[in-house]
């Protein structure tokens, strides 16, 4: 009887231990040791608005799921006065997203949960990014130097609100892939570069003056969107002053990038030795299916899909696995998934109603976890 008992128990272990489609045994990482990241800025707007989340086929908070398949840092994006995310809805809604308010309740919820959290300043009312660096109305006719002077009180303030509340960011992006500077065109990174360093100190200080007086000191990440960007941006901001950061941060977006998947441990390595500073890939995405599951067209680059990684729920899984591998091999310290919470719902944009995300979310169209999601409990080579 000893024996069967033991045969047994030999038999569920390795039946435990079995290999599946979505890694080998799972691991969970803490911050310390690689920051598996997701963003979920549009998480509250959706559950407002109809979305549903479910994993194992129950209804779930979506903090809760990613939580427990291994995210261990929840990221937020803030803008300044984001009047117009409660316009598109007619009626008019009562409240903003992504404004204080809205970032308020989503670090609570993820801090409830033990999670880690970046904050995201676009320093902005409405989406910063390569292409858009527009100042806020408020600060619109401002000088320099009192361009200067709002940027540190707002970003002071604003962390030290947080901090009253115990919601202290433990990462704080100053800015939102800022390649051509921010609070255009003052800040211009190129044309300005003074100015713009001027600028970022602020915002630096504010940081690190607020995390001083504070349990929780915020690591500071400079964001630039696509690897092949970011060695040309760094190169002489260093002698022009902008040395008190912590981390190097860039976007990886297969559609929008020409560097190869196979190429990022290269990147990262050297940007990591060039400028002494940690590296981490702080938005990607990637397909799990060419369909949509509404009338808002779907962001998704066709004909840039990589052959052995196709737009199925494997082939993601499979991306974000090698993708997470090339980051560490180049000696990074994380990765952030952008918005793989967008799920259709009645959640409105100034596009239209529902998702332009549907198609790269870690949820099928009924709302259920996908594999991909477990890329971040997957077993990595250190």
């Amino acid at each position: 009887m000893n024996y069967l008992i033991s045969f047994l128990l030999l038999i569920l272990t390795a039946s435990g231990c079995k290999k599946e489609d979505t890694g080998s045994i799972r691991a969970f990482y803490t911050p310390d040791q690689f920051v598996m990241g997701a963003d979920l800025s549009f998480a509250n707007q959706i559950m407002e608005h109809g979305g549903i989340f479910r994993d194992s086929g129950q209804m779930e908070d979506p903090y809760v799921i990613f939580k427990a398949h291994g995210a261990n840092v929840i990221r937020f994006r803030l803008f300044h006065n984001p009047i117009w995310t409660k316009e598109v809805y007619k009626p008019e809604k009562s409240r903003m997203y992504n404004d204080f308010n809205d970032v308020k309740l989503g670090i609570s919820r993820a801090k409830k949960l033990g999670l880690q959290v970046c904050l995201d300043f676009h320093y902005s009312d409405t989406w910063a990014d390569p292409g858009h660096q527009i100042i806020p109305g408020a600060w619109q006719d401002l000088d320099l130097k009192s361009l200067h002077d709002s940027l540190y009180q707002y970003t002071y303030l604003t962390l030290k609100k947080l901090d009253q509340l115990h919601l202290m960011p433990e990462y704080v992006q100053p800015g939102n892939e800022i390649n051509p500077g921010f609070l255009l065109p003052v800040g211009d990174r190129w044309h300005h570069p003074g100015d713009f360093i001027y600028l970022m100190n602020a915002a630096i200080r504010a940081i690190r003056d607020a995390g001083s007086e504070s349990t929780v000191n915020p690591k500071i990440i400079i964001p630039i969107a696509q690897p092949e960007n970011a060695i040309n941006w760094f190169d002489g901001l260093q002698d022009k002053g902008l040395e008190n950061y912590d981390i190097i941060g860039y976007s990886y977006y297969y559609i929008w990038s020409d560097v190869p998947l196979a190429n990022i441990s290269n990147y990262t390595e050297q940007l990591r030795k060039k400028y002494g500073k940690e590296v981490m890939v702080m938005e990607t995405a990637y397909p799990w299916t060419l369909q949509n599951a509404d009338n808002l067209g779907n962001i998704i680059g066709v004909k840039k899909l990589l052959p052995d990684y196709p737009a199925n729920r494997q082939g993601q899984y499979n991306y974000l696995v090698s993708l997470t591998q090339e980051i560490i091999d180049g000696g990074g310290k994380g990765i952030f998934y952008w918005e793989p919470d967008w799920i259709t719902s009645q959640m409105k944009t100034p596009d239209g109603t529902g998702s332009a995300w549907d198609c790269n979310t870690f949820f099928d169209f009924s709302g259920n976890t996908l594999n991909a999601i477990n890329f971040m409990n997957s077993s990595y080579r250190f």
